[in-house]
This record gives structure tokens, C-alpha cells and sequence, in this order.
């Protein structure tokens, strides 16, 4: 019979505890930000803004193309949580394709063509590389989750995003 460890270390670090973690960071995002809009055109990071405008001082064009603004990394953030909280069935009834989808896609044509398929036999080595990387993503959305509601209500409070 399978143990479950009730000790607040194990659950602590729990693949569901940081799943968790991560969707109530996402739904406080979410109820902190009324008008996602007004996140538009705001850079990811406060570095950011002063090297935008150091550029420009400088007549050199910026490449908006690889700078993400808050609103498209909110856009980001909601769109993972919403497929972790509903998995890929939602994305099938409106037709979208998600990167899980898309990566799943890959494998099996890398798999059809002869490509290079993982090794079945090593089954626990991918299991454990694939919940370290799983928990890195998770760990590292939650703080940006937490970073971009801090900054909303920081640059709110100030109304330096009312223009």
C-alpha cells in the first residue's frame, strides 16, 4: 500500500502544492488587475523602461519585436493557468493550438520520421528530469505572476501608467 507523507516538508514540496502556488498567484494577478489594458506598451522590466529611453535619446531603433510588454506576459500567465486548470480540451473545442500541443505534435513526427526517440528503458531518469524542470517553470511563474501584480499596483498607486 502506497504511504502518504502528512509531514508539512513533503507537502510542502509537492508537485501539487507548487501547481497550486502558481494558480493562486495567477488568480490574485488576476483579481489585482482590473483594466489589463492599461498594461500595454509598459515594459517587463523597470530596466527596461530607462534603457527604452536611453535608446531613443540616442537615435537608435529598439526591437519591440523581442521585448515583451506586462500586458502580452499577463496574457501569458492567464493562458497557462487556464490550461493547466482545464488541460487540453478547452484548447480543442476553440481550435487553438497550445505550446503543449504543438510539442506533443513534434514528438510524434520526430518519431514517425525516425527521429531521435527517447529511450523507454529509463523511464524514472525522464520522469525525475522532466518534475525538476516542471517545478524550475512553475516555481519561476509564480514569481513573475507575483512581480507583475506588485508592479500593477505599484505603478497604479503612482498613476504613472494613466497617461
Amino acid at each position: 500500500m502506497m504511504q502518504i507523507c502528512q509531514d508539512s516538508y513533503c507537502n510542502k514540496h509537492s508537485l501539487l502544492n507548487v501547481m497550486n502556488r502558481f494558480i493562486a498567484a495567477a488568480n490574485n494577478m488576476d483579481e489585482t488587475i482590473m483594466v489589463p489594458s492599461l498594461l500595454r506598451d509598459v515594459p517587463l522590466d523597470e530596466e527596461d523602461e530607462d534603457s527604452i529611453t536611453q535608446n531613443n535619446n540616442d537615435n537608435e531603433p529598439t526591437c519591440p519585436g523581442k521585448q515583451r510588454d506586462m500586458y502580452e506576459h499577463y496574457l501569458l500567465l492567464k493562458s497557462i493557468k487556464n490550461e493547466m486548470e482545464w488541460g487540453l480540451l478547452k484548447r480543442e473545442m476553440t481550435g487553438g493550438a497550445s505550446f503543449l500541443e504543438m510539442a506533443v505534435k513534434q514528438e510524434e513526427q520526430q518519431q514517425v520520421n525516425g527521429g531521435p526517440a527517447e529511450d523507454c528503458s529509463d523511464l524514472e531518469g525522464q520522469f525525475h528530469f522532466h518534475l525538476r524542470g516542471l517545478f524550475g517553470v512553475l516555481s519561476k511563474l509564480t514569481v513573475q505572476a507575483d512581480h507583475l501584480t506588485n508592479r500593477y499596483k505599484r505603478e497604479i498607486g503612482g498613476g504613472s501608467l494613466l497617461r
